[in-house]
């Protein structure tokens, strides 16, 4: 993260666009930030019902600054629909937070309260702010792994196998000693900046990249727990089929993938 550049100018025309599921989970918060951000700019509120309507109203901002009302992937989603306009380094974006999944926003120093982020926009100062790119377009604000950490439904349903085997165990005494479960295992190719560190030959437990001070910061966690940590402009993995979590998206399967970092490729409002 850079510098802030010069706070937020709030006579500057905002373009309000409150996505669909922040309406439907919280209402209120919805109401409330778009009081604020009326009572303090000239703002036009922009009510899209799909994702359509969504990039629609993204493209139709003229010079408005464009604030997003929503979760983490509505936020998501206007980075990647401007990076492929090729228009996310024209004006900074903004946010306000609400629904359920805010964890992107928090970590990029977003205020998670409707009044909070509603000032934020109108005072805050402006930060420009690393973006991974993948080569097929695909952008990551966050963390990228490999493989797919496990989703909720997956956990949902590991929570359900546990209280069945609790079950049976109250109705006959388990064994003494159970197996241990052994680590899963993933043969993966892995380069950073053209130099390969590691091979199909040594399998890896998990694969994270993500965006520190204008380098992807790469860590591989290899079979018998050893660790590799690289600091690069850009890292490829290749191999069998296998899924990536990039932010709170999973993504393939694909055999190979290359993400680079762009320094300073967007910019976001945040409390001064």
């Amino acid at each position: 993260m850079s510098a802030p550049e010069p706070a937020a100018n709030t006579a500057h025309p905002l373009l309000v666009v409150i996505d669909p599921v922040a309406r439907r989970t919280d209402g209120e918060s919805v109401r409330i930030a778009k009081d604020v951000l009326c009572a303090g700019a000239n703002a036009r509120i922009c009510l899209p019902e799909g994702p359509e309507e969504f990039a629609r109203a993204l493209a139709r901002r003229g010079s408005r600054r464009p604030v997003v009302v929503g979760d983490d992937r509505a936020l998501l989603r206007a980075v990647a629909l401007l990076h492929r306009e090729r228009e996310l380094g024209a004006g900074a974006l903004a946010l306000i937070p609400v629904g359920a999944s805010v964890d992107i926003a928090r970590a990029l120093g977003v205020p998670i309260g409707a009044v909070a982020a509603a000032r934020a926009v109108l005072e805050g100062a402006v930060r420009r702010l690393d973006l991974l790119v993948d080569d097929s377009d695909g952008v990551v604000l966050g963390d990228l792994r490999i493989p797919a950490a496990p989703s909720k439904a997956a956990d949902a349903a590991s929570v359900w196998g546990t209280c069945r085997s609790l079950v049976r165990t109250l109705v006959r005494p388990a064994p003494q000693s159970a197996p241990a479960q052994p680590v899963r295992t993933y043969r993966l190719r892995v380069e950073a900046d053209g130099v390969l560190l590691n091979d199909l030959d040594r399998p890896v437990e998990d694969v994270s990249v993500c965006s520190r001070a204008g380098r992807a910061e790469v860590v591989i966690r290899q079979q018998g727990g050893e660790h590799v940590r690289v600091r690069a402009l850009a890292v490829t993995v290749s191999g069998p089929d296998f899924r990536y979590r990039a932010d709170a998206l999973v993504a393939g399967p694909v055999r190979t993938r290359t993400w680079t970092v762009r320094p300073d490729a967007w910019s976001l409002t945040l409390p001064a």
